[in-house]
């Protein structure tokens, strides 16, 4: 063991033995749900190559009760550090520098009297683990060190990116405005800013492919929207929707010293809108026609046109998604009326067209109801609705195992496994060449706890192919290394 690999510890017997080895140990405590634990990762099997002499090892907390009691672990991310058979150090959440600082103290310099290389530190954390690069490179160049955290992107590039996350003390990367949000994610962080009551500015990445790409590459964190609290990356949605029902979130701008806002005013980067408001510049007449227009129908589309001949490129794709999804709808062509047009982005604080209501509730725009769609939360929200019949959940697995013909149900999805055992499965199918189907387990509690009872099979990943199961990442991983998953998956 040792020799730069992260190793899964799958017993109390297992870890106890390896602590009581001698060489120096750094334990991390994950759950396959949780983002923060994935960024965390990245950096902690870096660092295992950076300290060859150390033992690394990775313990899923919540498969692992009994370990994860034995060291008071109740959040994750969380690392234990041993040096000479006794706990050393611990630390808790997902704080980069820190963790690159414990296991070089733990386990020791590189070469004794050298500190860590910060190229290798920062390739693997980038932005994040600039604080760290500081420090360790105090004797080197650090603006050299700074130059290989972000390999590919020009300096004119870097300073204009730095330049914008520091335009704000908390500042959003987002899809979108936060009038008019173009992903539900975005959204999502939008209105947990909005509760926590803090003044943040925003960036949207739709209008400048040069910094949508590079920032990717400069805080290495792939998706958007990206949130900063004084130059430093928090997260993604996920972490801002954790942290903000921890109350971590509120805490961090707290020590930070952000202002906080009574009325909800947003800055944006180099444009000073106000903030949002219901607005009464309605008349009550509108009002109320806007409000019977948007009733009149469970699912009601405003739209460029009509469906049998939409006027716009984005009309015509809601239409063929509710299309898709077999949905009565009815429709309102905004073109049609100067009066509705002009108002009910008004009503409903949405600036743009087409707009989708089920139930009398806003859902969004193109971008959003493809999304949705996407992900299977369309098909829910029409079924938690009523709009769509419910169905039995043994028809629903059905279909789903049917959706395609080599079929993954995993941890996350293709692009962001929660688990190591779905990025084996996934990696796998892909080295074959061999496209795939996918649902994320962990996005529906009733189709993971009933697929378990359907297939008679109790873990996650589960591939299968034409509607039979082939088995979860062991099985996967023997068909590959025997040459034969290809040819299962072809027959």
């Amino acid at each position: 063991m040792g020799g730069g690999s992260v190793k899964d510890v799958q017993s109390k017997k297992e870890l106890h033995e390896v602590v009581h080895g001698g060489a120096p140990v750094a334990v991390h405590f994950w759950a396959s749900w949780c983002e923060a634990s994935k960024h965390m990762d990245q950096l902690f099997s870096h660092l295992s190559t950076d300290f060859p002499h150390a033992h690394f090892l990775r313990v899923e907390a919540e498969e692992q009760p009994e370990i994860s009691e034995a060291y008071s672990v109740s959040a994750v991310p969380f690392f234990v550090f041993f040096k000479d058979g006794k706990t050393f150090d611990t630390l808790e959440g997902a704080d980069p520098s820190s963790l690159a600082n414990k296991v070089a103290k733990v386990a020791g310099s590189i070469h004794p009297g050298e500190a860590a290389s910060p190229a290798s530190l920062g390739m693997a954390a980038g932005a994040a683990v600039l604080e760290t690069v500081k420090e360790l490179a105090k004797e080197n160049d650090s603006s050299k060190a700074k130059g290989q955290v972000q390999p590919g992107l020009g300096a004119p590039l870097e300073k204009r990116l730095q330049q914008l996350i520091d335009s704000n003390p908390v500042m959003l990367f987002m899809k979108g405005t936060p009038e008019e949000p173009k992903c539900g994610f975005s959204q999502k962080v939008v209105d947990i800013l909005k509760k926590e009551k803090v003044k943040f500015g925003t960036f949207d990445i739709l209008s400048d492919m040069e910094v949508r790409d590079g920032l990717k590459k400069f805080s290495n964190w792939p998706t958007y929207p990206q949130l900063y609290c004084k130059g430093e990356l928090l997260g993604g949605c996920d972490i801002a929707i954790a942290m903000h029902e921890s109350g971590e979130l509120q805490q961090v701008f707290k020590d930070h010293g952000v202002d906080t806002t009574d009325e909800t005013k947003v800055t944006e980067s180099g444009n000073a809108k106000g903030g949002i408001s219901k607005s009464t510049d309605l008349s009550t007449k509108l009002t109320s026609r806007l409000e019977s227009l948007v009733n009149s129908s469970p699912v009601m589309l405003f739209m460029k046109g009509k469906p049998e001949e939409p006027k716009c490129g984005f009309s015509r794709k809601v239409v063929d998604i509710l299309r898709q999804e077999n949905v009565n709808f009815e429709s309102f062509d905004i073109l049609s009326d100067e009066e509705v047009r002009q108002g009910l982005k008004v009503y409903s604080n949405w600036s743009s067209y087409p707009q989708l209501y089920i139930k009398g509730e806003l859902i969004g725009g193109s971008d959003i109801v493809l999304e949705m769609q996407k992900s299977g939360e369309l098909k829910k929200t029409l079924h938690e609705k009523g709009i769509l019949p419910k169905e039995n959940l043994q028809d629903r697995l059905k279909k789903l195992v049917a959706s395609s013909p080599v079929m993954l149900f995993m941890k996350g999805t293709p692009d962001a496994p929660r688990c190591g055992f779905s990025s084996k499965v996934v990696s796998a199918l892909r080295d074959e060449g061999v496209s795939f189907g996918s649902f994320d387990i962990l996005s529906d509690e009733e189709v993971r706890q009933g697929l378990k009872t359907f297939s008679n099979w109790p873990t996650f990943p589960q591939l299968y192919y034409k509607g039979e199961l082939i088995g979860g990442s062991d099985i996967v991983i023997d068909l590959q290394n025997n040459g034969e998953l290809k040819s299962t998956l072809s027959e």
